[in-house]
Order: structure tokens, then C-alpha cells, then sequence
């Protein structure tokens, strides 16, 4: 039998819905841009058609007739119900670049799980001091030992990369639940209203990309998708989709709360919620390594926020 931390990532890949093909040995997150002629209207609608298609994509999935079954993340499982297998340790070591949503994105955040909970009693909440937007993913599933050796080979580069987002200021609008069999997210698209957003999110994960490759690091990300998107929740157990009804009343509360954040949050100026930021605000970036799946690990360096 594989390992529990084989079985994660095999069950639940997240592909590029996008449309766009890279290149190999190019900066992944180049193409897009060059696709989109460095327009920030085509880069959002790129953004958009990755999260709406892949929303239609899980529906279909949760109403089938032969529906499957919720994707658990075993590790998960056994860190919060250490009975399952007792002293179990999260055994992938990562390091990555995290923006941390400020407040006032935190306080909508911790709402949209209140509205979810009540239609997913059992979910697993990712505690809101532990949410972050993977920025760029370095390495992943590594030793201890390996990842600090990638540590040595970018320390000399943190100061700039963890304080890129002070100058160069990326937008993100338009909140929306994304989900899938195995999680669900808050998810945004960069903005592309004002003369100031030709600088955008995928561009920011462009030059990160390539900051750290001068340094000789061989970025090893999952995968690189057109997603700006913070983990709400997890599934820890299949009692609250068990049945047909219960798939159809969950899809209908994701639906609502989209409809919800569409017209009263996505151009809200005075409302009790906000939708938009900028990545950096309150917060610069954070270089971390260690088990980081679910929001732990440490932070090596945190950039100034503004």
C-alpha cells in the first residue's frame, strides 16, 4: 500500500483549465502574459475562465449519478484525529513565498466559513491566523535536510524577494467559493479597472519565479495554474454529502453565497464586507519552510507591509 502522503496529491490534481500551453524550460507564468499581449482585462479573463470552468467541472462531479466519493486527505485525517494512527508526523517538508491577506480580507474570510459550516456541520476551517495565498511554491514533499540546503542558496535573496510587494503592488477583486472534491477556497482575479493594474498578480509570480532561479534554485512547484486563491476548508469525512440530497444542498449554498458575494461584496465601497486588496497590504511577503500544508511551518523572513 502507497504511503498516506502518496495518496494526497494523486487523487486531487489541479489542472490548468485555462487553456494556456507552457513551454518547457520557460517561466511558466510568462506565457500567460505573452498570451494575453501584457493586457491585465485578458489576464483577469484568463483568471476567471480557469475558476469558473473548474467550478463547473466540481458540480458536475457532486450531482453525477455515480458521484465517487469526497477526496480526505489522509494526513489531515490523522493529525487532527490522532486516534487514526497515534504519533503520526506530517513527514513534507516545503518552502514557499506567502502573501497574507490583511484584515479586513481575514474578517470576510472567517464569514464565508460561518456560511459553509452551516451547510457543512463536520467541515474542517483553516483557522484564520494560518491563512496565506502560496505566492510561489519552491519545493515540496522534501527532507528537512534538503529543504534547508535550499534555504542556504536563496537567503542571500530574501530581503528583495519578501519586500518585492512594496513596490511592485499587485490587486486582486472579485471574491468567489471555488471548490472541489477534497477542499474550498476563497479564490480572487486580478484587478484590471484602473491605470495602475497593468502591474498584476501573475505578473508578481512571474518576477518571483525568476528572482529565484538567479539564485540557482530549480523551482519545483506542484503546479502552475491562473489562481489566486486562499483554502477555506477541508473535508474530513463523507457524513455530510452522503447522499444525493445532501450534494444538492450543499452546491445550492455554494451558489448562494456566490450569487451574495457577486452583488453585494464585488463592488461594495461602504459595505460591511470588502472584496478587494492589494497583495502586501498590512503584510509583505513570507519566505517559510517546514509543514506547511495546512498553514503551519515557520516564517524565515517576513517583508514590510504597507
Amino acid at each position: 500500500m502507497k504511503p498516506v502522503t502518496e495518496l494526497v496529491d494523486a487523487r486531487n490534481k489541479l489542472e490548468d483549465l485555462s487553456g494556456i500551453k507552457i513551454k518547457p524550460a520557460e517561466n511558466p507564468y510568462d506565457a500567460l502574459i505573452q498570451t494575453c499581449n501584457d493586457q491585465p482585462a485578458e489576464i483577469q479573463s484568463l483568471y476567471a475562465t480557469h475558476r469558473v470552468t473548474r467550478n463547473l467541472q466540481q458540480q458536475q462531479q457532486f450531482l453525477s449519478a455515480d458521484f465517487p466519493e469526497l477526496i480526505i486527505d489522509p494526513v489531515l485525517l490523522r493529525l487532527e484525529r490522532p486516534s487514526v494512527e497515534p504519533g503520526f508526523r506530517d513527514p513534507r517538508h516545503c518552502l514557499v513565498f506567502w502573501a497574507r491577506p490583511p484584515e479586513h480580507i481575514l474578517k470576510l474570510a472567517s464569514h464565508l466559513q460561518s456560511l459553509l459550516q452551516k451547510a457543512a456541520p463536520n467541515l474542517w476551517l483553516m483557522p484564520t491566523h494560518r491563512m496565506h495565498m502560496t505566492a510561489l511554491e519552491l519545493a515540496h514533499s522534501r527532507t528537512s535536510d534538503e529543504i534547508a540546503s535550499l534555504v542556504s542558496s536563496i537567503r542571500p535573496a530574501m530581503p528583495s524577494l519578501t519586500n518585492l510587494t512594496f513596490t511592485h503592488r499587485a490587486r486582486l477583486v472579485r471574491p468567489m467559493i471555488s471548490y472541489d472534491l477534497s477542499a474550498i477556497a476563497v479564490s480572487f482575479v486580478p484587478a484590471a479597472e484602473e491605470n495602475n493594474d497593468g502591474y498584476t498578480y501573475h505578473h508578481l509570480r512571474r518576477d518571483l519565479f525568476e528572482a529565484v532561479k538567479k539564485t540557482g534554485v530549480e523551482v519545483g512547484s506542484r503546479y502552475v495554474v491562473p489562481s489566486a486563491h486562499i483554502t477555506l476548508g477541508r473535508y474530513l469525512g463523507q457524513e455530510d454529502h452522503a447522499t444525493p440530497l445532501a450534494r444538492q444542498s450543499w452546491i445550492r449554498a455554494i451558489e448562494d453565497i456566490n450569487k451574495r458575494l457577486e452583488t453585494q461584496v464585488w463592488d461594495s465601497v461602504d459595505g460591511e464586507f470588502t472584496g478587494e486588496w492589494i497583495v502586501g497590504q498590512e503584510k509583505g511577503l513570507e519566505v517559510r519552510d517546514g509543514t506547511l500544508w495546512y498553514g503551519g511551518g515557520r516564517t524565515i523572513m517576513a517583508g514590510e507591509g504597507f
